[in-house]
């Protein structure tokens, strides 16, 4: 068994297929097959299970995949220790960012990380909260921003702003005429939101349960398709303000302010403590909450800050 093995296999369970894995390593799909026969043969048992639909680890093969990830860290850590102090961060990390925030947060992150960061490669990871919350507590994305993160083990986090949640309708609809509108009125109108377990359909969930409000609402868990239903007038979505700044400045959308209670959720910036790349994930997340304090103060984000962010590089450990 050598550290290459260990890696073969790590790529393959998360990939979930051989194919997928042979192109992300780089290495010929029978190569390697036989390097992960000879790996089974060597340990006496299935590692692997083989279905059509790809692979999933037995039970002894999840368990050697939670020992090679972290023999495999341990590994990059070394190196890093060996390396100069004075070398710049560099590697790949991955960022996961929830739907609600690419399209905006996406373009001044890649821009400021060629500044600022140049000899970091950064992978970009979108999807909805709660996916985003499996993988950085599975290890697979290195950095991510989150809403209402869990109190997750092996996570580090600074918690950024607090963000309202808005009403979002077409220009011409009868509520766009109005200032604000009452949490309990809302939900006499057809609403949209992602289904659950996103995070904000817990958030309003919770609020409706506080209020005495049943939440009527129909499930989408595609901000596209969220836009086009408002667009097409089947539904008013529920959406923090950065979520369809595109929309608003085209006049196709405005956001209505939600009172009594306001609905809001909590912004933190997590860096997973497995990653294999900690230098360079610490420098992408001191980047990351620089470019999003920079975008609230200059009004690009409307939130509210919160006071420990005088110091954008202060991280808090999780639990262990």
């Amino acid at each position: 068994m050598d550290l290459r093995q260990l890696k073969y296999f790590v790529q393959i369970a998360e990939s979930g297929n051989f194919s997928r894995a042979a192109e992300v390593l780089r290495i010929a799909q029978p190569s390697l097959s036989q390097q992960m026969k000879n790996l089974e043969d060597e340990l006496g048992v299935d590692l692997l299970l083989r279905h059509a639909r790809g692979v999933t680890p037995t039970d002894m093969g999840q368990q050697f995949y939670d020992h090679a990830r972290r023999i495999l860290q341990e590994v990059e850590r070394t190196r890093e220790v060996v390396r100069s102090q004075s070398q710049n961060p560099s590697g790949k990390v991955s960022v996961g960012l929830p739907t609600s925030a690419c399209r905006g947060l996406s373009l001044p992150l890649i821009n400021a990380m060629a500044e600022r960061q140049p000899n970091i490669t950064l992978h970009l990871v979108e999807a909805m909260t709660g996916y985003l919350d499996d993988f950085i507590q599975m290890g697979r994305l290195d950095v991510a921003l989150l809403y209402d993160h869990k109190a997750f083990e092996h996570v580090a986090w600074t918690e950024m702003m607090v963000e309202d949640l808005m009403l979002f309708a077409p220009p011409d609809h009868p509520v766009a005429g109005e200032g604000q509108i009452a949490f309990r009125d809302m939900f006499k109108l057809p609403i949209v939101l992602p289904g659950a377990p996103n995070v904000m359909r817990t958030v309003i969930e919770q609020f409706a349960a506080r209020h005495d409000v049943v939440p009527h609402a129909t499930a989408c868990d595609s901000l596209p398709a969220i836009a086009r239903m408002v667009g097409a007038r089947r539904a008013l979505a529920v959406m923090p303000h950065f979520a369809f700044g595109d929309e608003m400045e085209r006049g196709e959308m405005v956001a209505i302010p939600i009172i009594d209670p306001t609905p809001s959720w909590r912004l933190s910036v997590v860096v997973s403590q497995r990653t294999m790349n900690p230098r360079g994930s610490e420098a992408v997340a001191k980047v990351l909450a620089d470019v999003i304090a920079e975008m609230v103060s200059a009004g690009t984000w409307q939130a509210k800050l919160r006071g420990e962010r005088a110091r954008p590089d202060t991280l808090r450990a999780g639990a262990r």
